[in-house]
């Protein structure tokens, strides 16, 4: 009887934890969301912006400071900006390390921002030329007491790895279809080619045009004197900065919130911190993502991260990717869903395994069989990211998304001479010509090469055929702007890769037009993949999904935050892939990586 009732206790326990717990916390949070009549909003801005947060920025521990994601900043402006208890957005910038159609649609942002009559101000910390160019879209830019500007321009850096690995006994055979297609390059040559500093260089002119004509209309001075700082004197003084034009004065964060409490108040601030809203605070007592107007909805469905046959593929777990199963999962939902009336591909994605971009593809084709699917291309949507693309019955694009690198390669390891410094021994028994032939422990030869070529080739061939059927242009006239080449938006605007330039917002009402929705009402925005937060981890009795997660955040807490600022630390994380499964991988990526910081 004892026995039976610690289960019975033990049960009740069960039972009334949970509700109880979400009672306390509802109140907690409710609480939170008293919001003044007149407010300050507070909004952090640094680190990549990733498109969305991960299930695990969820977690209240661990990481209380995770950055907002760049969706995040995209909602709470949207609502910010119709708003009228802000009176003041304070923009907290410091260590952007992101793409550059990112920033160019924050600018977007923070520009529909100030026409709502909200004044934008920027508060630096230790800037560097990317949190200089988003600060440069606000009212006045103030840099913190004792800081600087590192206005140093931009560059784009490759890491070469066949000398060192080939130190250790391990090479690559590559198949690269065509000479654009340079993200072999870091295995099989050391240093860049023709082909690739042509590329990067074109990108690089035209983001730099862009970072110096922009900043330089908006802050009153002319590009001259930009570049002439850029080039001249690089590292600014905060008090420099005011004298030559680049910022409006020089505080320490308090002193800057006392000043604009003063403005706003009229008088000495006993508290300035009570008149300023945290970003959390206020998304908390928003309808998210959008205040609807109608219970019809849009779905977006977002691709982000490298594209993998199944999640889980890095080692480390530091890389966020995007698996079939996600995206089935994605549309399985949204068509399901009755008030869904359309659909939002958005894609912020360098690509990754060819097959499995493939695979998407025929999904997202036959979706948009059944709702209307528009495409919204983020920071980059290339290679199998712009293999996606070619669902939708209309693509939007930023003028400094990075696109196109329509082609494919292969790389296969060779750990021959590993084997041979370590003394590792070898017997193989086979059956049938080719068992052996895939092996990374000796190269391909003879006809099993051609084999390997030949594979890259067809590939390659049904990339473009895709491209020349979505895009409704000719084969030819699609292989000569592919075999690898990368392009801007605007440029891929001109080449007929892509229908119009705007943002996530423009292809969620070219996706209510084309379902026919009313165009005066804002739809519901239902957001996929679904993401569940700890409480309802906890509250569904899912302990094993929570821990999976901590573990997760975990891994990137220790790992993730010192790979990810080494120049092709994705082209490692690739390399590591290879390694361990000694496979050849048909791979259609991004050749590099585009970060401005």
């Amino acid at each position: 009887m004892k026995k039976n009732g610690c289960l019975l206790k033990g049960c009740l326990l069960s039972l009334l934890v949970p509700p109880v717990l979400a009672l306390v916390l509802f109140f907690v949070f409710r609480s939170s969301h008293d919001l003044p009549g007149r407010f300050v909003l507070s909004v952090p801005v640094s680190g990549p912006l990733d498109e969305r947060s991960s299930a695990a920025a969820s977690l209240p521990i661990l990481m209380p400071d995770e950055p907002l994601s760049f969706q995040d900043l995209l909602f709470l402006f949207d609502h910010a900006s119709r708003d009228k208890r802000i009176d003041t957005v304070l923009l907290e910038i410091g260590g952007v390390r992101t793409s550059p159609a990112k920033i160019a649609e924050l600018r977007q942002a923070i520009e529909k921002l100030r026409s709502g009559g909200r004044k934008v101000i920027a508060w630096l910390h230790s800037a560097e030329d990317a949190d200089y160019h988003l600060a440069s879209a606000c009212d006045s830019v103030v840099v913190e007491r004792g800081g600087y500007l590192l206005l140093d321009g931009l560059k784009a850096e490759t890491l070469y790895y066949k000398e060192p690995l080939g130190k250790i006994g391990v090479s690559f055979q590559a198949a690269q279809w065509k000479k654009y297609k340079s993200g072999v390059e870091p295995f099989t040559r050391t240093e860049a080619s023709p082909e690739y500093l042509e590329q990067v260089g074109s990108l690089l002119d035209e983001i730099y045009g862009d970072y110096t004509g922009y900043v330089s209309g908006r802050r009153g001075i002319s590009r001259d004197s930009l570049e002439s700082v850029i080039d001249n004197i690089a590292l600014v003084q905060a008090g420099k900065a005011v004298k030559l034009g680049l910022a409006d004065g020089v505080a320490s964060l308090w002193e800057l919130k006392r000043s604009i409490a003063r403005r706003i108040t009229g008088r000495e601030p006993e508290d300035a911190d009570d008149l300023f809203v945290a970003a959390a605070v206020y998304r908390e007592s928003l309808e998210w993502p959008v205040e609807a107007e109608t219970e019809d909805a849009v779905a977006v469905i977002t691709l982000s991260g490298p594209i993998v046959r199944s999640a889980g593929g890095s080692a480390m777990g530091v890389e966020d990717e995007v698996d079939v199963a996600m995206i089935r999962r994605s549309l399985d939902a949204a068509l399901e869903n009755k008030s869904v009336k359309a659909l939002v591909l958005r894609i912020d994605s360098p690509g990754g395994d060819a097959l499995a971009a493939s695979d998407m593809l025929q999904m997202l084709d036959s979706a948009a069989v059944k709702k209307p699917l528009v495409v919204s291309m983020s920071g980059v949507a290339a290679s199998g990211g712009y293999m996606a693309a070619l669902a939708g019955r209309e693509v939007y694009l930023q003028p400094l998304t990075i696109t196109g690198s329509i082609g494919v390669y292969a790389l296969k390891p060779d750990i021959s001479g590993l084997a041979a410094k370590t003394g590792l021994g070898r017997d193989v028994v086979t059956r049938g010509r080719f068992a052996d032939a895939n092996t990374p422990f000796k190269p391909l030869e003879g006809e099993a090469y051609r084999k390997f070529m030949d594979a890259s080739g067809d590939i390659y061939l049904d990339f473009i055929g895709k491209v020349a059927r979505a895009r409704k242009m000719s084969v030819a006239a699609v292989d000569s702007v592919a075999g690898g080449r990368v392009w801007t938006g605007r440029q891929a605007l001109q080449r007929g890769l892509a229908d119009k330039e705007g943002g996530l917002f423009d292809a969620v009402g070219a996706a209510g037009r084309l379902a026919g929705m009313d165009r005066k009402k804002q739809p519901r925005l239902l957001l996929y993949p679904e993401r569940r937060t700890w409480l309802q981890m906890l509250l569904a009795g899912d302990p094993g999904a929570f821990s999976g997660v901590l573990g997760r955040m975990a891994v990137r807490v220790i790992v993730g935050e010192s790979l990810s600022p080494l120049p092709g630390s994705s082209m490692l994380r690739m390399y590591e892939m290879m390694a361990r499964s000694g496979q050849v991988r048909m791979v259609a990526a991004m050749p590099c990586e585009i970060t401005v910081r």
